[in-house]
């Protein structure tokens, strides 16, 4: 059985309530789970909660809540392999054995149901325990600047003040979507980037939501391309 973990506690503090605030029209959990069951991937897409109200709203878009997460694991020091550790143990109590786990992030509208295909399919054929999009900085890394107190610049790697940017090497990120695993990784609490393998995505499609301006680029961003989307789907009409 494939499986699809959704964590989404309620004491998030920067945004608050942000896991089932509105988001283009829609509690911003909801697009992930429509992504997960658009998918094809799972058999069973939960939802991993401490929160009432997120487990009925979570619901009401087609997912399941079969138990609460408890209150140690719903803190804001509370890491994503534990929770999917306690996830697949109450659903193995439960008499179910999930093969692969996807952690799916409920705060990720830009997730998309190939993404998903595609990350599955790499994990079941290469030998890595983890799968999970990756994208690449916009900008040289090696060329970051530090900002005093002062307003004094400083770079973090001075020796590349001359290098030209095309003869640096290009770093990538965790796009912060989702993370397919084995479940036995998951359960031995195996590092995500000691060995996992990145599925490539456009950076037009990454944005974390961590703070107000966070959330107003990503709606800005995921209303552009959904306009686009409609204006190609007319051209083709």
């Amino acid at each position: 059985m494939n499986l699809a973990v959704i964590p989404a506690r309620g004491g998030s503090k920067r945004i608050p309530r942000k896991n089932i605030r509105a988001f283009c029209g829609k509690p911003v959990i909801a697009w992930s789970i429509e992504a997960a069951r658009r998918s094809g991937c799972f058999e069973r897409v939960v939802v991993s909660t401490d929160d009432e109200e997120i487990a009925a709203v979570a619901r009401s878009f087609g997912a399941e809540v079969p138990f609460l997460r408890p209150a140690e694991l719903a803190g804001d020091h509370a890491d994503t392999v534990s929770v999917i550790r306690h996830a697949v143990g109450e659903l193995q109590r439960a008499g179910d054995a999930p093969r692969n786990v996807c952690c799916i992030y409920a705060t990720a509208p830009f997730v998309e149901a190939g993404d998903i295909e595609r990350g599955l399919h790499m994990l079941d054929t290469g030998d890595c325990d983890y799968v999970f999009p990756v994208t690449t900085f916009p900008f040289p890394i090696q060329r970051a600047l530090r900002l005093s107190a002062q307003g004094r610049v400083a770079m973090f790697v001075p020796e590349h003040a001359g290098t030209r940017s095309q003869d640096l090497e290009e770093a990538w990120h965790d796009a912060g979507q989702f993370y397919w695993g084995r479940v036995q990784a998951w359960l031995d609490g195996v590092g995500i980037y000691a060995s996992g393998a990145g599925l490539a995505i456009p950076r037009h499609r990454v944005q974390d939501i961590d703070t107000e301006e966070d959330w107003i680029r990503a709606e800005w961003m995921f209303r552009a391309q959904r306009a686009a989307q409609g204006n190609h789907e007319a051209e083709q009409a």
